[in-house]
C-alpha cells in the first residue's frame, strides 16, 4: 500500500502562484509515475502533470509554461509549482502514484483562483 498526503492548496487571486506538495509513505519502492490530477466543479478528473522516477515529465496543454512538476526520490515527494493561475484552474487537486500498475490517490486539496 502507498499513502499519499497533499498540502499547499488554498485561495489565490488570478495571476498568483501556489505550490502543492505530496508526500508518499508505505510501500514506496518502485513507484514509477507520480503526478497531479484535478477535478474542476461539475467536471471529470483530468491529468495536470506527471513525472517518472527518471524525471521525464508530461503536462496537460492547458498548464504548459505555467506549471512545473518536480520530484525528490530521496524524500518521496512530488511538488507542483503553479504560476500565472487562472480562474479555470479552480479544482480539487489530487496526488497520484503508480506502483506495479496500481493507482494510488491522495485525499485531494482545494485550489480556488478568484478575485
Amino acid at each position: 500500500q502507498v499513502q499519499l498526503v497533499e498540502s499547499g492548496g488554498g485561495l489565490v487571486q488570478p495571476g498568483g502562484s501556489l505550490r502543492l506538495s505530496c508526500a508518499a509513505s508505505g510501500s514506496i519502492f518502485s513507484i514509477y509515475f507520480m503526478g497531479w490530477y484535478r477535478q474542476p466543479p461539475g467536471k471529470q478528473r483530468e491529468l495536470v502533470a506527471t513525472i517518472t522516477s527518471g524525471g521525464r515529465t508530461n503536462y496537460a496543454d492547458s498548464v504548459k509554461g505555467r506549471f512545473t512538476i518536480s520530484r525528490d526520490n530521496a524524500k518521496n515527494t512530488v511538488n507542483l509549482q503553479m504560476n500565472s493561475l487562472k480562474s479555470e484552474d479552480t479544482a480539487v487537486y489530487y496526488c497520484n502514484a503508480v506502483r506495479f500498475s496500481v493507482d494510488y490517490w491522495g485525499q485531494g486539496t482545494q485550489v480556488t483562483v478568484s478575485s
